[in-house]
């Protein structure tokens, strides 16, 4: 098939590698032209495509990454919208899916059979509400007749080796069982188990409620420690024994807050849906963001504490925080709470020197290796990166604040 992919980032780009694999002559949309550059000369600036396997798609000759629009018209049987769905000011911001929208219109032609699917993340109705009358309006044609619509949420999740987009379960649908079939029909070419929603919107609402579900219960542990540690319980003890019950639990870890392109977004989209369709505030979705958003400033009290208690002032003392991205084993920085918590370290006079093997290619000032760790006042680990030696850390530093459970037991060490 001719696929055209609209967005070269965390989904679009493991998508389109997906694609040239199964045979498919893929267009990869991008709009940023350094972006495309890179990606013209093999230079991956997504970890989970290797700079390789670019090489190989460009030389297979079914890859060819553009910025120009004009290329957009030339005939396709599949469009995939993989754009941004942010927060703007607080609010989701569709900005990105309407341009794409509106650039793929000018390439439908009544009779071709073309797909156009959204995998970007948002509140449930959008693909028939919102994105399809932007198609049928701007083409003159008619979805489910002239064209297929329809929608697959991602499932990428950065840095994770054993589920990767070819064998993460994916979940398709469409706006009449024709335009299913045919979105059925392309995702089993490329990835390896399909489940069809019965609607549009179950499949929407399917995404946001499996982050929604993390959210809340990252909400909870992080509201817990909090507790845990003024009743001097220790917390992480009883997440060891709770994990010990076979049935009825799923470990969730506190740590200084949530990122990603989905936790800090996703659950906001479906709050803001409720409340402007039916009027009604999402009380438990709403708390859940309001504790996160809040965990990084707790992660600096708690520091800020621990260097107290030690003599030492936070301010004009010297930090070094372990991580900026926002999960384990991964570049990826987007709304990453490690961030957050290091901005207010600095606007509070601290001196913060930011290690991170991953992140360090791309974000000016970032270190990729740690200066001896006794050269700090305090060490702030807000990222289990693998590549740090914590044993080495812990028998350096004159004290440690373990946002993730992860350094060895030790005076030193406090672990949030």
């Amino acid at each position: 098939m001719r696929v055209l992919i609209a967005g070269q980032g965390y989904v679009g780009l493991p998508l389109a590698m997906a694609a040239v694999r199964a045979g498919h002559r893929v267009v990869a949309y991008e709009p940023d032209g350094e972006r495309c550059r890179r990606l013209r000369e093999a230079d991956s600036y997504v970890k989970d495509v290797p700079c390789r396997q670019l090489r190989a798609a460009l030389a297979s000759g079914r890859y060819l990454p553009v910025s120009d629009t004009v290329a957009l018209n030339r005939g396709w049987d599949v469009a995939v919208i993989a754009v941004p769905t942010p927060l703007r000011d607080g609010m989701p911001d569709l900005g990105h899916v309407r341009t794409a929208g509106s650039l793929l219109a000018r390439g439908l032609s009544r009779g071709q059979g073309q797909i156009v699917i959204l995998e970007s993340t948002t509140h449930p109705g959008t693909t028939r509400n919102a994105l399809v009358p932007l198609l049928e309006e701007e083409s003159g044609l008619t979805a489910g007749e002239d064209f297929h619509a329809g929608y697959s949420p991602e499932r990428i999740d950065p840095g994770n080796r054993d589920w990767t987009f070819a064998n993460t379960p994916k979940v398709i649908s469409g706006l009449t069982p024709a335009c299913t079939a045919r979105v059925r029909d392309f995702y089993r070419t490329v990835t390896a188990t399909v489940h069809e929603a019965g609607t549009l919107e179950s499949a929407e609402l399917a995404k946001i409620l499996e982050n929604t579900f993390r959210h809340v219960n990252i909400a909870l542990v992080n509201e817990l420690a909090r507790f845990a540690h003024t009743l001097g319980i220790d917390l992480w003890d009883a997440l060891r024994l709770a994990e010990t019950k076979p049935f009825g639990y799923m470990k969730f870890t506190p740590g200084p807050g949530v990122g990603g392109h989905c936790l800090p977004v996703d659950p906001v989209y479906l709050s803001h849906h409720v409340r402007t369709t039916l009027g009604e505030s999402f009380r438990f979705v709403e708390l859940a963001q309001d504790i996160n958003e809040q965990q990084p400033a707790y992660v600096v009290r708690r520091l800020q504490d621990g260097l107290n208690a030690r003599g030492k002032p936070l301010k004009g003392s010297t930090i070094a925080a372990l991580g900026l991205s926002y999960k384990a084993g991964s570049a990826d920085v987007r709304q990453s709470p490690a961030r957050v918590a290091i901005d207010i370290l600095r606007a509070k006079g601290a001196i913060v020197t930011v290690v991170d093997p991953h992140a360090a290619a791309t974000e000016p000032g970032i270190l990729g290796e740690m200066n001896p760790a006794g050269d700090y006042d305090a060490v702030l680990i807000l990222t289990a990166h693998p590549e740090f030696d914590l044993g080495k850390v812990v028998a350096e530093a004159p004290y440690v604040l373990d946002t993730r459970g992860v350094a060895p037991a030790a005076s030193s060490v406090e672990r949030l």
